[in-house]
């Protein structure tokens, strides 16, 4: 389908009330979002409205509702839990990854799939790259391994973007707990020998939109360059460092001490060095990525209104 000679674009937004669903809805929401002076035929959705985990579902709402591109941002994320709900967790990363690849292959669709960091096993010592071996620790990154197997056999035109340490104004995370206990009480114990990069949701948001972008402009182009991508902030920290910046910027004075993973047991294993190689997303798309510490502050600052 040759999308730069269309005068709208029908984006398909899953899992559209979550913590990057709801930056990416934003985003597409705004005039001229796509930059080529298309207009976005939006359909934001969430299990209420479409249950992604059925194909004929699936199948039958990208058809009638002509979907042109589908950015999935839904996804099982209880990390722990997942150990216990494999059949849950596997229907969610894998099964309806796999459908929504299917039907967007059927009508010459673009799908933006995202995954995770914990495809990797964390021995380190390099950023990963988009071509290194998965090696999941927990069911959680198999599922996320599946899914992302699923969605780049089923369709031609995708675009897998792994990220790290998500975070946003909205929802359960990271740096709204720390936030929140961070003024609850005088010090906290976070772990620090397990590193990574964080993700403010609003940037990968960004990101995803410029992607879609650069798709309508050029996605008639036979090299247009499809796969898998990695993208997290710039810079590398512990969660112990992320913490006392969480607690720094919401200027509660709370105490932030280092503990070992081994002072947490967890269901699930995490990998104690997750961080990725961003060069190809940097190269192929012009993409210039803020340092963690400047859009923890851009969250904090949300936070605080």
């Amino acid at each position: 389908m040759d999308s730069k000679r269309l005068n709208s674009q029908r984006v398909l937004v899953t899992g559209a009330n979550g913590q990057l669903g709801t930056e990416v809805v934003k985003l597409l929401a705004k005039e001229g979002a796509l930059g080529d002076g298309s207009r976005v035929v939006l359909f934001a959705t969430d299990l209420d409205k479409l249950d992604i985990t059925k194909r004929e579902e699936v199948i039958g709402f990208v058809k009638e509702n002509r979907i042109q591109m589908i950015v999935n941002c839904a996804a099982y994320t209880a990390v722990d839990k997942a150990e216990q709900e494999r059949e849950a967790c596997f229907a969610a990363n894998s099964d309806a990854p796999a459908n929504l690849a299917f039907a967007a292959a059927a009508m010459d669709a673009l799908l933006v799939h995202i995954s995770t960091d914990y495809v990797f096993a964390g021995n380190g010592p390099l950023p990963y790259k988009e071509d290194d071996i998965t090696a999941p620790t927990s069911v959680y990154g198999q599922s996320k391994v599946k899914g992302e197997r699923m969605v780049a056999e089923s369709c031609s035109k995708h675009l897998i973007l792994r990220t790290s340490w998500l975070y946003s104004p909205y929802g359960n995370n990271f740096v709204k707990t720390i936030a929140r206990l961070s003024r609850q009480r005088e010090s906290l114990d976070v772990v620090f020998d397990q590193i990574g990069t964080p993700t403010y949701s609003g940037d990968l948001a960004v990101a995803i939109v410029a992607m879609l972008g650069e798709y309508c402009k050029r996605g008639y182009e036979k090299d247009f360059p499809y796969g898998i991508y990695h993208y997290s902030n710039e810079g590398v920290c512990s969660w112990y460092d992320f913490a006392v910046e969480i607690a720094k910027g919401s200027g509660t004075g709370c105490k932030v001490l280092p503990v070992t993973s081994g002072m947490f047991p967890t269901a699930a294993k995490r990998p104690p060095y997750s961080v990725m190689d961003k060069t190809k997303i940097k190269r192929n798309f012009s993409m210039s990525i803020p340092h963690w510490k400047d859009s923890l502050e851009i969250c904090l600052k949300l936070l605080k209104q």
